[in-house]
């Protein structure tokens, strides 16, 4: 934003983490529930969800149904509100030509508009979702990547979260610094007002609320990797899981 039993930012089991396979489980039925709960209601649910998953620390939140298909994942016990007055985006590390980035000027570049389904590692998947962006391909060339630059790390303003990636992996196509989703500028609930989206991969490389994009010598394990999630993390291929691609 995700093992056994992962999800897009959440915990895979292991003592000491606040959700296990028992509990996994034993909200199956609430998702259950959520099919058949009438739509007005789903759509409140929806609404509460998205206000209050940035307190939830525990990541429960995310295990309750909601109508548009998406779970809300939070690691951080609170997440600060950005928009086009005080949202930045910073390009480091391993370049010619570090940069900030407003949320104008990320609006003012050139967009690419991706459909494709999203898939979380814990099995939900949201199919033809449209997301629109900047490729970050575009922010690295106008950094001026250096030679000997091999990875790129993501930060976000949750104070918390992190990502990487292989330079290659960066530079395709399919990856995007997401500003739209679904048609509409990205929520707060999303990661809004900016993202990383990365089309082929569980979407816990989809790191939310970006703030940072640093060019680095190596890949560095993000947040949940540390735990046991696979870096590489393409669907179908990774995370011991068989889900068709996105792609």
């Amino acid at each position: 934003m995700n093992p056994e039993l992962p999800k897009e930012e959440g915990r895979p089991e292991e003592e000491g983490r606040p959700m296990g396979r028992r509990i996994f489980l034993a909200t199956l039925g609430l998702g259950a529930l959520g099919v058949a709960t009438a739509p007005t209601l789903q759509r409140g649910m929806e609404g509460l969800l998205g206000a209050v998953s940035g307190k939830d620390p525990t990541g429960l939140t995310g295990l309750l149904p909601n109508g548009g298909g998406f779970r809300y994942y939070s690691v951080a016990a609170s997440v600060p509100h950005k928009d086009a007055t005080n949202y930045r985006l910073t390009v480091d590390g391993l370049v010619d030509h570090p940069a900030t980035y407003t949320l104008a000027d990320l609006r003012a570049l050139p967009r690419t508009r991706l459909v494709r389904d999203v898939q979380c590692v814990t099995g939900w998947r949201v199919p033809g979702t449209p997301f629109e962006g900047v490729r970050l391909s575009r922010l690295l060339d106008a950094a001026g990547v250096r030679a000997g630059a091999r990875a790129v790390r993501f930060t976000c303003f949750d104070g918390t979260y992190t990502e990487s990636l292989t330079l290659a992996q960066a530079r395709r196509p399919d990856v995007l610094v997401a500003l739209r989703m679904q048609d509409k500028d990205l929520a707060y609930a999303h990661g809004g007002p900016v993202r990383l989206y990365v089309a082929p991969m569980y979407f816990y490389k989809s790191a939310k609320w970006l703030s940072g994009i640093t060019v680095t010598d190596r890949v560095e394990p993000g947040y949940w990797e540390n735990l046991g999630y696979d870096v590489d993390a393409w669907v179908g291929r990774s995370n011991g899981r068989s889900d068709v691609p996105t792609g």
